[in-house]
């Protein structure tokens, strides 16, 4: 398979991978991006949240807000993804390093037309918290005017992972000097519950399933 030059991992290249399920499996692990854009004449990198359906990110804001402004003109743009899942300790200070998975995507963004608005607000529901979306009120006309979604073709991209224990220069694996790795995970901690609940509600089985999701996510 010919791998574009764009997206083509140079540094450490045997840890590029290109299929289209390793990227979508580091993509549905995790729910943060780093979008970043040319504004005016100054770069611009923003941190939001997605929701992924088959080949396409979704990305929603309020209507006035810059980045979705830009980035659904069709400007060029590129976006990452990064699970950290370890501090890697080697011998020597040079060789320390880090186990992670990654995803860097280019490409251009559209906007969803209004009568998609609906639907994309639901595919970012389920991707954070599944089943959320039928528990709670819907949108309202109102909120959906307030309301721009951006897609983003999953069309040119690349993961990158590094796992395993440090690699040191041979003669450094003789010192007596600790060497491993420190895992890293995110994890869910216990809801705390709205002060203005009006009753003293339990958190309900779509909530404990998604605690379920961000603890046992690796």
């Amino acid at each position: 398979m010919k791998i574009a030059d764009k997206i083509r991992v140079k540094r450490a290249p045997e840890r590029g991978k290109y299929d289209r399920q390793t990227i979508y499996d580091i993509l549905d692990n995790h729910f943060l991006c780093h979008i970043s854009f040319l504004f005016e004449d100054y770069p611009v990198i923003i941190p939001t949240l997605y929701g992924r359906y088959e080949d396409r990110l979704y990305i929603h804001g309020a209507t006035t807000s810059r980045m979705l402004r830009t980035l659904g003109s069709g400007v060029n743009m590129s976006l990452s993804v990064t699970l950290v899942d370890g501090m890697v300790l080697a011998r020597s200070a040079f060789h320390h390093s880090m186990n992670y998975r990654s995803v860097v995507l280019f490409g251009k963004a559209k906007l969803v037309d209004q009568k998609d608005k609906f639907r994309s607000l639901k595919i970012i529901s389920d991707h954070l918290y599944p089943g959320r979306w039928d528990e709670v009120r819907k949108p309202n006309e109102k909120e959906l005017n307030a309301t721009s979604i951006i897609s983003i073709p999953i069309q040119e991209a690349s993961a990158k992972i590094r796992k395993g224990p440090p690699i040191d220069d041979p003669p450094d694996y003789e010192l007596n000097i600790w060497a491993g790795v420190i895992p890293l995970k995110l994890t869910a901690l216990h809801p705390i519950p709205d002060p203005k609940l009006k009753v003293d509600l339990s958190p309900s089985k779509v909530i404990e399933n998604t605690l379920i999701k961000y603890i046992t996510n690796t």
